[in-house]
């Protein structure tokens, strides 16, 4: 009995851990040279493995299927820890929340869990780029070059289309396609959005920090009387607080990442920002008393704004000049039209994949027997912050174990 692995990130990975065993032969294939390229990826300003909270918090972190209790109940945020612990990698809670490696590297890790892994028999199978997938007595596998193998489980685990010089560049989607298995199109998620910058803000504001702000996504409903603006709603579809980061091409920034997909479901995406989270507009305007003439200039000083809101303000909001009650109120609630997310290839992870609907409860396709699917692959997104990987660990642990199961099934079926 043979299970095959596509995919050596960490959803594969996991997969294989936990296939492994029982007289089951496992082999992790992978396009590139060695495994765990995204990985390493991640874990170049330090490995985020996960989050701490309470698990039903944490899973509604999760957008797309309502599979995330049960998933993460298999594999939660200390258990992952638990299993960092088993390979001698200790890990610590920043104040966020956030855990990371003691010693902030993802390397180290990898390199004990591909031990680990070759200690239970698992083999590895690099510069193997999965072209097909068909089902007969077994699964067979193509791949470039002319290469096929059968085997009696396999787990695909390619990831998204984010990052594509890692091997997650969304090769899958048509092989799957073939086989009758909807997919839906792979988008950014995670990712900066772009804005029409006059250049003037280029020039004095890109790199600039806008830190503490709270911003939400807006839309903007029909006035009752469209000749009056100021009877004008928003409908808010989203709301975060941290920090972005004013680009040449636009803003970057956790906020702005957890709000994407707010904003990819507005035909024109709309942003507000509250440069002052926490302070009233009235608080803000009796700071400015009675004075006269430049506002923004003082306001600068007084309500210690950034030097990135102080230029946008300047450059795109010239009906704050009007007055103090005026300015408070924009800096309250600035308003920024988007153009449109960057492009997939720049964005940290995915949304689309295989729908949910595609899937049974142990992640295998229903039009494929003895296929599972795991990680980024799936049709699932979530923010940054220790979700994505948890994610990738807690669908590698359910695909795994169904592989596992699936094969010792039908090997004891055979006999």
């Amino acid at each position: 009995m043979n299970i095959a692995i596509i995919g050596g990130g960490p959803a594969g990975l996991r997969a294989a851990e936990r296939a492994a065993g029982d007289g089951v032969t496992v082999t992790v294939f992978d396009a590139k040279a060695s495994v765990g390229r995204k990985f390493l990826v991640a874990g170049k300003g330090g490995l985020n493995l996960t989050k701490t909270g309470a698990l039903d918090q944490f899973a509604a972190q999760y957008r797309g299927g309502g599979m995330w209790p049960s998933l993460l109940t298999e594999c939660d945020p200390e258990a992952l820890r638990g299993w960092a612990a088993g390979l001698g990698v200790e890990t610590f809670a920043a104040s966020t929340g956030r855990v990371y490696p003691r010693g902030m590297k993802a390397a180290p890790l990898l390199r004990r869990w591909v031990q680990r892994l070759r200690d239970r028999g698992v083999q590895f199978a690099m510069h193997h780029r999965w072209t097909g997938i068909s089902r007969g007595a077994r699964v067979n596998l193509e791949f470039a070059g002319g290469v096929a193998i059968e085997a009696d489980a396999v787990v695909l685990a390619l990831g998204g289309g984010s990052w594509p010089e890692t091997g997650s560049d969304g090769g899958w989607v048509t092989a799957l396609e073939k086989c009758g298995v909807a997919v839906a199109p792979l988008q950014s998620a995670n990712c900066g959005w772009e804005v029409a910058w006059p250049l003037a803000v280029v020039a004095e504001a890109e790199g600039q920090p806008l830190k503490n702000v709270k911003a939400w996504a807006e839309k903007w409903l029909p006035a009752c009387d469209p000749s009056d603006p100021r009877q004008e709603a928003g409908a808010i579809l989203g709301a975060a607080t941290g920090e972005l980061l004013l680009t040449r091409y636009g803003l970057e920034g956790g906020v702005i990442y957890q709000l994407g997909p707010a904003l990819r479901a507005m035909e024109s995406p709309r942003l507000v920002i509250d440069f002052k989270p926490g302070v009233r507009v009235e608080t803000l305007v009796r700071k400015l008393g009675l004075l006269r003439g430049n506002f923004l200039a003082e306001a600068r000083q007084r309500w210690r704004l950034s030097d990135g809101a102080f230029v946008l303000l300047h450059h795109l909001a010239p009906e704050a000049q009007k007055s103090p009650e005026a300015l408070a109120r924009i800096v309250k609630a600035f308003p920024l039209s988007l153009l449109r997310p960057r492009p997939i290839a720049e964005a940290i992870s995915s949304a689309g994949g295989v729908p949910w609907s595609e899937l049974d409860d142990s992640l295998m396709l229903k039009k494929l027997p003895g296929v599972f699917c795991a990680g980024e692959m799936i049709d699932w997104e979530a923010p940054t912050g220790g979700y994505l990987m948890q994610g990738c660990f807690a669908t590698g642990t359910r695909a795994g174990t169904g592989a596992g199961e699936w094969v010792r099934r039908t090997g004891e079926q055979a006999h």
